[in-house]
């Protein structure tokens, strides 16, 4: 438990964790005073408060893990700059809660740090996983505390502005005219389809497409390659395991496995010191043992009266044990209990327990047959790496020797391979992989036509290959692309025809004669739509964006057109606007609007107020730190 991490702590578990930290503030302590005497110069300072370059190399390291990108395709001084920006933040909001007084419990603290996932194992706090996670990030239990804490305050800071707006009958009214708008629309669609069949397209077109677009129908250079390669997957497909030396590692981890239970307790502990002796400690104890015979219930007991605060917020609970995790006495009490008996007093260095056996589960070692698998691969383990190595040397020693892989082939027992034509952007297979690509295309191997190196793929494939055939960079000939540049041809002109009849239509709709007959004539037909709504999915978006983008019509419908991303022409006919109200929004919809209206104004406020305290903020820089 961590909850009594702090001066007052309690607890028998605490008491564990607390020397735990203690070895491991050391260890901090070691590099924190080796560190202090190289200090590199900060990289800025916020109201006399400096920015190291270590927490800026951090932030930075930060926020690219949360974009998930590759730092070498992203420019490292706007990332930087990203980054100190981020720093500057936290620290004037972080001064401005300590200024104005605002602080998180400990209590809170151990709390967050014991509900974090990464510090659980099956949803049960481990200490020991806590403490190798903090460090793998680079903090002392100490200075994690701290840092959580900081980040707490601020949250709080942040939560006070988006959490204490509230929206008006006014305010809600106004924002559902708009979001709850249905509006009354219809439309012609043109679409690109025969209208110019009978449009010859001829071969002068064509050659001159080709000629002014030549670059189009480039092809790149490209390599056919042969390759083998050397797999552990294969290795270990080869090798057979003796059904008898299955059974006999089977048999010797059954003989070492101890059968081991795994024990589930909850205890109420009354902690002895300077306030409790251990005489009065017993007493109480004894009485409350007395309570539980009584019928009275354990958890609430312990909520009632155990010191331990945390386990007492579970129902005493403590988690499991198999045998080490608990003080001796406590686990000696466990192996004599019943499933759900509570034990007498029970005195350990900690203090004076009542002790109560919640699960009791014993192990039971795996049958054959579900271990099978795994037997088989830990014997095959070792041999196949060992012949792997021996293999990957021998194909390293060939590739450099012989100037083909027919050799290579014989010698490893290992199939020679073709590649697709291949350019250098990559491709499927082992070309998905850009060591190999660079392989093929380096001047060793593509222009003196050499086997390239060993190329490890993982650490259980290497390949090693050789140009086949080099297909250098050239124009596709015309009469391969004839029929691709006839049908870009063709599309270009029933866009032009479409996109003419379209303004046809525009100029007759505006001057009110003749559409009808070019609607008939053209087999078109008006689509009507009523009521819809802004977020309608039975109408294409790009025409729902249009038609809400259309202002209100005032004397007779309003008009607008379009050309759709497909190319298809669009008229369209607004003839009404129907103003949206609250009483016309579900309650769920209500609630949603609200809950979004006083996030978005909170944030607004907060931002608002972060931009205020930079504003007055004394902040030197050794580098820009932009606002984004």
């Amino acid at each position: 438990m961590l909850q009594d991490i702090r001066d007052n702590s309690q607890g028998v578990i605490a008491k564990v964790i607390i020397g735990l930290i203690v070895a491991v503030f050391a260890l901090f302590g070691v590099d924190s005073i080796i560190g202090g005497f190289i200090a590199s110069p900060p990289v800025a300072e916020v109201n006399g408060e400096e920015i190291s370059e270590a927490q800026l190399q951090n932030n930075t390291q930060q926020f690219l893990n949360s974009i998930g990108g590759d730092i070498g395709s992203i420019d490292q001084d706007l990332l930087e700059q990203i980054a100190l920006n981020q720093l500057i933040e936290e620290v004037v909001l972080r001064q401005s809660a300590e200024n104005g007084s605002m602080l998180v419990s400990s209590n809170r603290i151990d709390r967050n740090i014991l509900d974090t996932q990464s510090f659980q194992i099956g949803g049960v706090f481990d200490s020991d996983l806590a403490i190798r996670t903090m460090a793998s990030q680079g903090f002392s239990v100490p200075l994690y505390r701290e840092t959580l804490r900081q980040q707490m305050i601020m949250a709080q800071l942040a939560n006070a502005y988006s959490s204490s707006n509230f929206i008006t009958a006014t305010e809600m009214q106004r924002v559902a005219e708009l979001t709850a708008q249905t509006r009354d629309f219809r439309y012609l669609s043109v679409t690109l389809g025969t209208r110019t069949l009978g449009t010859a397209i001829s071969d002068a077109e064509i050659q001159t497409h080709y000629d002014t677009n030549s670059a189009d129908f480039a092809e790149e250079e490209t390599v056919v390659v042969r390759y083998v390669t050397l797999d552990k997957d294969v290795i270990a497909a080869e090798i057979q395991v003796d059904e008898t030396e299955l059974r006999a590692l089977y048999e010797s981890e059954q003989e070492s496995f101890e059968g081991a239970s795994e024990k589930r307790a909850s205890h109420i502990m009354f902690e002895v010191g300077s306030d409790l002796s251990e005489d009065e400690a017993l007493q109480l104890a004894s009485a409350t043992q007395q309570r539980l015979l009584d019928g009275e219930n354990f958890g609430a007991l312990a909520l009632e009266l155990s010191t331990d605060v945390v386990s007492a917020e579970e129902g005493g609970d403590i988690g499991y044990s198999d045998g080490g995790a608990f003080p001796t006495e406590i686990e000696e009490v466990l192996e004599v209990l019943n499933l759900n008996e509570v034990s007498g007093p029970v005195i350990t260095e900690f203090g004076v327990h009542l002790v109560k056996l919640t699960e009791d589960a014993e192990n039971v070692f795996q049958s054959y047959e579900e271990v099978v698998d795994r037997l088989e691969r830990d014997l095959k383990s070792a041999e196949v790496e060992l012949t792997y190595a021996g293999k990957l040397e021998d194909l390293s020693n060939l590739a450099f020797e012989t100037g083909e892989l027919i050799t290579i082939s014989q010698e490893l027992n290992l199939t020679v391979e073709e590649s697709d034509p291949t350019g250098r952007a990559g491709g499927r297979g082992i070309f998905a992989n850009q060591l190999v690509v660079a392989a093929a295309f380096s001047d060793d191997v593509l222009l003196e036509g050499n086997n390239s190196d060993v190329l490890e793929l993982s650490e259980s494939q290497s390949v090693v290959l050789r140009v086949q055939e080099f297909n250098e960079a050239s124009i596709r000939p015309l009469e391969d692309v004839e029929p691709e540049i006839a049908v870009l041809l063709r599309t270009e002109m029933e866009r032009d025809a479409v996109q003419s009849l379209g303004e046809q239509l525009m100029v007759a709709a505006e001057s009110g004669a003749g559409l009808d007959t070019l609607v008939q004539l053209n087999e078109l037909e008006w689509i009507s739509q009523d009521a819809v709504e802004r977020n309608a999915i039975t109408v294409n978006r790009q025409i729902l964006t249009e038609v809400f983008g259309m202002p209100k019509p005032e004397n007779g419908p309003e008009l607008a057109s379009l050309s759709l991303d497909n190319g298809t022409f669009v008229l369209l006919e607004l003839n009404q606007v129907n103003i949206g109200s609250v009483d016309s929004l579900a309650e769920e919809q209500r609630i949603t609007l609200t809950d979004n209206l006083r996030v978005d104004l909170g944030n607004s406020d907060f931002q608002a107020y972060l931009s205020n305290l930079r504003s007055n903020a004394d902040i030197q820089t050794a580098r820009a730190a932009e606002q984004f």
